[in-house]
C-alpha cells in the first residue's frame, strides 16, 4: 500500500524557514513526479511547486517562487519543502503529492492535482504576524 507522510510543520513567525519532509513507501518513487500543495481555510487547494523524477525540473507558483525551493532524495524516499521568508498568506495545510504512473519515469512536474494519484494527510503550517 503506497503511503506518503508530511511532517515539519508547524507555528512559526514571519520571516521565518520550515521545512517539510514527505515520506514515501509502499512504491517505486523514485520513479514519480512529487508535488506539494496547500489548502488554507475556505480556499481551494492550490499547487506551491513540484518535482520531477530525478530532480532535474522543478516548478513553483508565482506566490513562493524565489521564497520556497523543492528537492528529493530518492535514497531515502523523501521529498523536501524548504519554506523561506515565510508569510502570513502561507498559512494552510500542507499536502505532498506523488504521481506515479504503473511504468516508467515521470521527467515532469504535473500542475493539476488531478494528475496526482497519491497524497499525504497533510500537515499545518501557521505563520504569524
Amino acid at each position: 500500500q503506497a503511503q506518503l507522510v508530511e511532517s515539519g510543520g508547524g507555528l512559526v513567525q514571519a520571516g521565518d524557514s520550515l521545512r517539510l519532509s514527505c515520506a514515501a513507501s509502499g512504491g517505486t518513487f523514485s520513479r514519480s513526479a512529487m508535488g506539494w500543495f496547500r489548502q488554507a481555510p475556505g480556499k481551494e487547494r492550490e499547487f506551491v511547486g513540484g518535482i520531477n523524477y530525478n530532480a532535474g525540473r522543478t516548478n513553483y507558483s508565482d506566490s513562493v517562487k524565489g521564497r520556497f525551493t523543492i528537492s528529493r532524495d530518492n535514497a531515502k524516499n523523501t521529498a523536501y519543502l524548504h519554506m523561506n521568508s515565510l508569510k502570513p498568506e502561507d498559512t494552510a495545510v500542507y499536502y505532498c503529492a506523488a504521481h506515479l504512473p504503473p511504468h516508467g519515469y515521470v521527467d515532469y512536474v504535473p500542475l493539476n492535482g488531478r494528475d496526482y494519484n497519491h497524497w499525504g494527510q497533510g500537515t499545518q503550517v501557521t505563520v504569524s504576524s
